[in-house]
């Protein structure tokens, strides 16, 4: 569908600059990103990696990027990282001064990456942010009229061997001066205090934050959080904390157990008996049912602003059950701990249809035409495709060089090329490439465990009962091995999920996966697949416990693979029942897919 970023459409002055700069852009992708290239390559002409090649100088620098600059990972680099991270100021990756690192998710086992960044990018990512609400002004008119209901927060960064800061991408965002001094826009205010924000306990974060957003919820326009799951985050705690604050709002007090000085004063102004709202909020929140519970306390919202992309894609329902099937959910921007590469010109759209434009301003895009199974064989940069000649259906793992000094680094996102804005192609995010499951030949990536899980929410649905949260691992210590995958389940009252709709839930699964799967059961080779279910909460613990080991809480992700002991650990400490698929899926030896594979 064709996007209409007319400036003359535009709310403001401001927002027209926003839209006329997003059409120059889009419309002049190869010399755009001819001149980052350029810039890049000037800059960091000097450092210690890109002298390794040899690049040379003058007009043929590029074309010798081009042919000798080899495709790398983390791995890759991980040495000249640690370098910069205990302190060698020389300049390695890039000639500008390394600000800081900025540190992956760290949800799943190992130590959590840091990429180097330098201080102009946080220009770069405050510009991405300023063209996000010039866009949603034109599908969504007035919200210069109310206010943002967003669950955000910092985590307490650390400090690296030479005394760099090492935090999370947002928290660096939140902490700077374009957010903390930021000029007052009527079309972007937040219920949230920057204080509440900027608290590093989430607890009390999150308690002043949800008792700002209740007592400006006429206000409310919108209601979000960086991913799905920190939006249903917030709902279990009004869950949990209703009654304490309704309590503060009837006495127009705050519960001693905020204890930043900070965050108190900056809702001092906020605080007022108000035994109305007090009564309101107890009435909706203790009847037990939650169904639309978002447009029921704040009933003026227009949208939800969530990534539902990805991961992400298995939590639509449930928000969809918590404002009762009413508000579209807005992915704005696409993003990383490494760049901030593009925003969603068609906020509003099905989260099925989310597509995301590359800013080519942003940094130095190439991609890997995606192929599956190399065979060990490592990706050739004879293979890579620039930004602008990228083919529409067309899959590739994107590749990107930054002006903080990554150079020809594999992302490993997999997207896919949906249509272009003017010159500018479209993606849409596919998945994470190699989270995958394994027992012998099979591979089974995120996408496809995602589809079995929602053969199992099928079944689920019919005795009212839905999957809230899953996690898998594949079971290598039994004879064959098997996929084990963990269930935390929301029923309603008084709903029992007996054995037999759980075995049938795991047969539903096995019939969704691949063809190779499939083989491999038939062929004894892999074994029945089982579901565990655990109780209620566990997932909340084991965000609890990815964030006491380091994790952001902004971007945490549920691991949809799990390997690290203690989580499989905790897992396995909360289940109550185990069930496993009565019987093998159906395979047909000549190859031709099931259908539910099509």
């Amino acid at each position: 569908m064709a996007i209409d970023l007319n400036p003359s459409m535009a709310a403001c002055e401001k927002d027209a600059k926003a839209l006329r700069f997003i059409e120059e852009m889009t419309s002049n992708v190869g010399p755009v990103q001819r001149r980052v290239l350029t810039e890049i390559l000037s800059r960091n002409g000097g450092t210690e990696y890109l002298k390794r090649y040899d690049l040379g100088a003058g007009v043929d620098v590029v074309s010798a990027f081009k042919a000798k600059i080899p495709i790398v990972t983390y791995e890759d680099l991980q040495s000249e990282i640690q370098r910069i991270a205990n302190g060698d100021r020389s300049p390695i990756l890039s000639s500008h001064p390394i600000s800081e690192f900025l540190t992956s998710s760290g949800t799943s086992a190992g130590e959590r990456k840091l990429m180097p960044t330098i201080q102009e990018e946080l220009d770069r990512r405050q510009l991405l942010y300023s063209l996000l609400m010039p866009v949603m002004n034109l599908s969504v008119p007035g919200l210069d009229k109310g206010k943002g209901l967003y669950f955000l927060f910092v985590k307490s960064e650390t400090k690296t061997p030479g005394g760099l800061p090492a935090r999370p991408v947002l928290t660096s965002y939140y902490k700077s001066e374009h957010f903390r001094a930021r000029p007052y826009d009527p079309y972007n205010v937040y219920t949230s205090p920057t204080e509440a924000i900027l608290c590093p306990d989430s607890h009390q974060s999150m308690y002043v934050q949800m008792l700002c957003g209740l007592y400006q919820r006429l206000d409310v326009l919108r209601v979000g959080a960086v991913f799905a799951s920190g939006l249903l985050r917030a709902i279990r705690f009004l869950q949990l904390h209703h009654e304490q604050l309704a309590h503060d709002i009837a006495t127009g007090t705050l519960t001693d157990k905020i204890k930043d000085r900070a965050v108190r004063d900056s809702v001092a102004h906020l605080l007022k008996p108000d035994p109305e709202l007090a009564r309101f909020i107890s009435r909706e929140c203790s009847t037990g049912d939650w169904a639309g519970i978002i447009t029921r306390i704040w009933p003026n919202t227009r949208y939800l602003d969530v990534i539902v992309t990805g991961a992400m894609a298995q939590y639509i329902p449930t928000l969809e059950y918590y404002s009762g099937g009413k508000l579209p959910m807005a992915c704005t921007m696409y993003a990383s701990s490494e760049c901030y590469f593009g925003l969603n010109l068609r906020p509003i759209c099905k989260p099925s249809e989310v597509s995301y434009t590359i800013m080519p301003n942003m940094c130095f895009f190439e991609f890997l035409p995606h192929v599956g199974d190399r065979k060990g064989k490592a990706p050739s940069h004879e293979e890579l495709v620039e930004l602008a000649d990228v083919e529409v259906g067309k899959e590739y793992e994107l590749v990107i060089t930054t002006y903080s000094g990554l150079c020809r680094y594999h992302v490993g996102d997999i997207l896919l090329v949906t249509g272009f804005h003017n010159k500018a192609p479209q993606f849409k995010f596919v998945r994470r490439k190699n989270v995958l499951l394994s027992i012998d030949s099979d591979k089974t990536d995120e996408s496809e465990l995602q589809k079995a899980v929602d053969a199992a929410s099928r079944v689920l649905k019919r005795v009212n009962a839905t999957v809230v949260e899953y996690t898998s691992y594949a079971e290598a210590k039994t004879i064959p091995g098997h996929y084990v995958v963990y269930f935390e389940l929301m029923m309603a009252a008084a709903t029992a999920v007996n054995d037999e709709v759980m075995e049938e839930c795991c047969i539903e699964m096995e019939e969704a996966l691949n063809a190779v799967y499939r083989q491999g059961r038939v062929g004894e080779a892999i074994g029945a697949l089982e579901i565990r279910v655990v109780r209620g909460g566990t997932f909340e613990e084991l965000m609890d416990y990815a964030i006491s080991r380091g994790a952001s809480i902004n971007q945490y992700k549920v691991p949809r693979c799990v390997s690290f002991t203690p989580i499989m650990e905790l897992l396995d400490s909360r289940v109550v029942s185990k069930h496993f698929s009565p019987r093998c899926p159906k395979f047909n030896p000549s190859g031709n897919h099931h259908p539910d594979n099509n």
